[in-house]
């Protein structure tokens, strides 16, 4: 049976503290649990504008998207498959509120991320990545 990929960014966006920028899905998968803000990569998007537009629908932010920081693979319903490539990103704008498929969206040090519900795998792909927040 062929898989059903599905191309899907994340953004790793820290502030001065370096605190890491989280959403609180409202959607499936995931509803309720944080996440690094992101989705889908629309048909004719690449990976940076689809990191920007992504920032900017669930957080109110206006980011510069920078390096490539890694990949994972995420089964999801009906056979799919994300594949979710993260980029760092740097805030250049906007102001922070949840919007789009966000409950709630914040910057959190590493006391407050660790007692979040994180969606699966996440806290351990960061810390993998060197990427948790400070």
């Amino acid at each position: 049976m062929d898989v059903d990929r599905v191309d899907c960014v994340g953004a790793l966006v820290y502030d001065e503290q370096h605190r890491l920028l989280v959403v609180q899905r409202a959607n499936e998968p995931g509803r309720g649990l944080w996440s690094l803000p992101g989705g889908r990569v629309e048909p004719g998007e690449d990976d940076p504008a689809a990191v920007a537009r992504e920032v900017a629908e669930e957080t109110g932010l206006e980011v510069i998207v920078g390096r490539f920081v890694g990949e994972v693979e995420r089964d999801g319903p009906n056979g799919k498959l994300y594949v979710i490539r993260d980029y760092q990103a740097a805030q250049v704008g906007g102001v922070l509120a949840a919007g789009d498929d966000a409950s709630d969206a914040r910057f959190v040090n590493h006391d407050e991320f660790n007692n979040l519900p994180t969606a699966t795998l996440l806290a351990s792909t960061l810390a993998q990545w060197n990427a948790l927040p400070g």
